[in-house]
Formats: structure tokens, C-alpha cells, sequence
């Protein structure tokens, strides 16, 4: 019994379900493979590296969908969705970037469409739908956390998770994103995102009204360096240093200082918002056992969960 590698739902001999489909087009009654191989796919990404707008550590191309063709097509202009093929040094990057942004839903953020497709090894990459992009052509304002800052790609990490919430007056109601940002703040520290510098978190304008642009980028960093060896010692716990520190972060750092003595909320806006969390955790080891990502991965997983839930005192 296969399973669909957009909604992981069962979907008998069939690779992709009919929900899966619909994800991408209700007019899409099946996806062939991508005509490219995991080594052709990161070939292509490098090699037009300067003629598209998305750049990053991981290898990109932007694509559009061909309904007739039943396929997804590279193109340098007006692409409408982003492709992540295999890291050639990472395992499992595509499952893993899946796995978060489906977690992120579960507690209430906001992610554009998204999933894991067939490339032409049988190899998984990632897709999401540009959320930047309207009609066939039209661009929706989005403008990142670094531009904001007067920072660049080589000072991405010179900030601190204080100094975030100053660039949410940029907001229409600052007070209404400050609690969504530190939302999104502590289920990153949960995942073991670590790499959430200034170019991962943005805004968008929609109908005269900005606010956080939906999640993206959203993936366990940490599982990546557990997954090649590396120490879970030696691994920082947040691109941003929160109270001068990236490591060992406890409860008393994200919600008794952050929360409660920097952003002065509320009690009940915090309980709110933990009782979100709490109640998205609930379904996340169902979820986790139905990814793609191979089952020593999913317990590497699972036990890096089970420390940050410590550590939050959830």
C-alpha cells in the first residue's frame, strides 16, 4: 500500500492521492515523475543560480506546474512554486523540510501549499507554492527580515531574538505579530530549527494590511547535524542569541523573559498560545512515523522533541 508523499494518506496503487493532487490543482489527475534525477536537479540549480531570485544553502529552482503535461517545469521567470531536491551531504533534507512546515499547521502558523514529489531516481523533492506571487505575473510586497534590519546575507546573524520584535513596527498592528512571532519562535526551538536568521523571517503586505509572511524555510537543522554525527552538544539551539545565549535556552528564557518581562504579555496570551503548542504535540508522533524520513531519522527526531518539551516545561 503506497502512501502519498504530499498528505502521507494512504492511496492504494497509486503514487499521489486524489487530496494530494488537488493540493497542486484541482484540474491534476495524476504527477509524473520530475525529469530530473537528485544530481541533475542540483546541476540545474547552480547553473542558473543568477538568473532566479532564490538563493540559500540548499539547491533551488524555481518551477511551474503544466497541467497538460502532468508535470512540474523548470523556468527562470514567473515560476510559482520552489523545488529542493537531496542535499548531496545531508540526508533526507526534502522529508525532513516536509515534516516541519506539516508539524508548523498543527499549531496554528500558517504555510503555503506544499509536499514531496517523485523525481525521475524515485528520489523525494520538496515543492512549495510561492506565496510572493499572484495571477501570472504580479509580485505580493514581501520584504525580509534582513532588508528591514539594513542587514545583508553576510550579516544575517548579527541581531539578537530581542531586536526581531522592534522590526514588527513595520507591522500594521505590531501588538496582534508579536505573539505569532514568538509562536513561531518557540516551535522552532521544539523542531530544532537553529538556522532562523534574519532572511527567514519576513513580511507581506495583503490588501493595504502587513503582517508575518507564512512560514517557510522551516526545517529541523538540528536532525540534519544529528543525522551526519555530529554531537547534540556541539549543536546551537538558535541562530539569534536570546538573552546572550544560543544554547541550554530553558522556559525561563523564552517565556518568563521573553514573554512576560520583554514583550509584557499577557498571561492569558501566553497560555493561549502554549495550549496551542501543547495541543499540536498530541498528533506529532503519528505524524512523524507516517514521513518519509527513514525511521532512525524519525527517532532522532522524536528525542530532540522530547528534550525541547523538556526544556519548555510542556
Amino acid at each position: 500500500m503506497n502512501r502519498c508523499p504530499i498528505t502521507y494518506d494512504e492511496c492504494g496503487s497509486a503514487r499521489y492521492s486524489e487530496a494530494g493532487l488537488r493540493v497542486l490543482s484541482r484540474r491534476l489527475t495524476d504527477l509524473r515523475s520530475f525529469p530530473y534525477s537528485a544530481a541533475e536537479q542540483r546541476r540545474e540549480a547552480l547553473r542558473r543560480a543568477g538568473k532566479i531570485s532564490i538563493q540559500g544553502v540548499q539547491h533551488k529552482l524555481s518551477a511551474r506546474l503544466s497541467i497538460a503535461g502532468q508535470v512540474f517545469e523548470i523556468v527562470d521567470t514567473h515560476g510559482r512554486f520552489i523545488l529542493k531536491p537531496q542535499h548531496p551531504d545531508y540526508p533526507a533534507l526534502p522529508e525532513n523540510e516536509d515534516l516541519v512546515m506539516k508539524l508548523a499547521a498543527t499549531v496554528g502558523i500558517e504555510v503555503p501549499d506544499h509536499g514531496l514529489m517523485y523525481a525521475s531516481d524515485d528520489s523525494m523533492t520538496y515543492f512549495i507554492r510561492r506565496f510572493d506571487r499572484v495571477g501570472q505575473r504580479d509580485k505580493v510586497a514581501v520584504q525580509d527580515f534582513a532588508s528591514l534590519a539594513g542587514r545583508d546575507r553576510d550579516t544575517k546573524y548579527d541581531w539578537s531574538i530581542e531586536r526581531l520584535f522592534d522590526l514588527l513596527e513595520y507591522c500594521t498592528f505590531p501588538r496582534v505579530e508579536e505573539a505569532e512571532l514568538l509562536r513561531r519562535l518557540l516551535f522552532n526551538f521544539l523542531v530544532g530549527n537553529e538556522d532562523m536568521h534574519l532572511k527567514n523571517w519576513a513580511v507581506i503586505t495583503r490588501e493595504g494590511k502587513t503582517m508575518l509572511a507564512p512560514a517557510y524555510d522551516f526545517i529541523s537543522s538540528g536532525l540534519a547535524f544529528l543525522s551526519i554525527g555530529r554531537d547534540r552538544g556541539e549543536i546551537e539551539e538558535t541562530a539569534l542569541p536570546l538573552a546572550g545565549k544560543k544554547k541550554r535556552l530553558e522556559r525561563t528564557h523564552w517565556i518568563d523573559y521573553l514573554a512576560y518581562e520583554r514583550l509584557d504579555l499577557t498571561e492569558q496570551a501566553v497560555g493561549s498560545l502554549l495550549d496551542d503548542l501543547r495541543r499540536g504535540l498530541q498528533g506529532w508522533e503519528e505524524i512523524i512515523r507516517r514521513t518519509f524520513l527513514p525511521e532512525a531519522m524519525q527517532d532522532r527526531f522524536q528525542g530532540l522533541v522530547f528534550d525541547r518539551v523538556a526544556a519548555l516545561g510542556l
